[in-house]
């Protein structure tokens, strides 16, 4: 059996997220959709999947119904067996977390650039490329000759930036991440330091790894993602990596995991 899952996200001002709580896990329920979504007044961020291409075009209807989210993009991809086991409609303080609520991509974010454009862009020798993700993420794949911050949760990534970047000597920075969300707070945070030209990539390595053909790539490795499947590849094809039962790290299948060794020895 197939499912079909759906990405999105969307920053607009919501300041009435939590009266959508209800009535928007009731139409996912209603339809038989299960995930993650999470509402707070800075906007919108979830994955569904279905069997049903139907009931998931029902749910986006119900959120494109909302004004606000009238030109709300996803991103589809498949799964052979269940993302997800439940649904979740949460209620946070912010969609991706920062911890800056000054920060705020309504306002201002980086120049988007496309994954055909991606290439060109990230072999510039004046660029700095900029894995935005956690290292659980970066360890299992990344562009060839990105910067990993090394951060074990995004609102470290702040520290990182005060700590290894500046804004007179990096002139132009280009951002990446999992589906572009935290590149939209990440590039409406240097922005707001005084770094000039900021890029990220839209649509993130999920758009680019279904749109640059394999033997185009610059991709090595693949790409964590935050339900069952752990790990895709090019085309979106299910990767090779599960989570490890004790400590909950992805691990490359059928290997002990490297975390959990180094713990015993130590």
């Amino acid at each position: 059996m197939t499912y079909i899952v759906a990405s999105f996200y969307k920053f607009v001002n919501l300041p009435d997220f939590a009266a959508k709580q209800q009535p928007l896990l009731s139409c996912c329920q209603n339809q038989e959709v299960k995930g993650s979504i999470l509402l707070a007044a800075e906007g919108i961020n979830g994955t569904i999947a279905s069997v049903s291409q139907k009931s998931i075009d029902t749910v986006i209807s119900f959120l494109r119904s909302d004004l606000r989210l009238a030109d709300l993009e996803y991103k589809l991809s498949s799964a052979e067996t269940p993302p997800f086991e439940r649904m979740k409609v949460r209620l946070k303080r912010e969609i991706v977390t920062l911890g800056l609520p000054e920060i705020d991509p309504n306002q201002q974010v980086g120049t988007y650039v496309s994954p055909a454009e991606w290439n060109a862009l990230i072999n510039d020798p004046e660029v700095t490329v900029i894995d935005t993700r956690n290292d659980y993420e970066v360890d299992i794949g990344t562009f060839k000759g990105a910067q990993n911050p090394n951060t074990s949760s995004f609102n470290q990534f702040p520290d990182y930036v005060e700590q290894n970047l500046d804004p007179t000597k990096h002139k132009k920075v280009a951002l990446f991440c999992t589906g572009g969300i935290r590149c939209e707070k990440a590039s409406s945070l240097l922005l707001s330091q005084g770094f000039e030209e900021v890029y990220h990539l839209k649509g993130g390595i999920l758009k680019y790894l279904a749109e640059v053909p394999a033997d185009e790539s610059l991709w090595q490795g693949e790409c964590f993602v935050f339900d069952e499947r752990v790990a895709l590849k090019h085309g979106l094809q299910p990767g090779t990596y599960q989570l490890c039962r004790s400590c909950g790290n992805p691990v490359a299948q059928f290997l002990t995991c490297p975390h959990c060794t180094t713990k015993e020895v130590s």
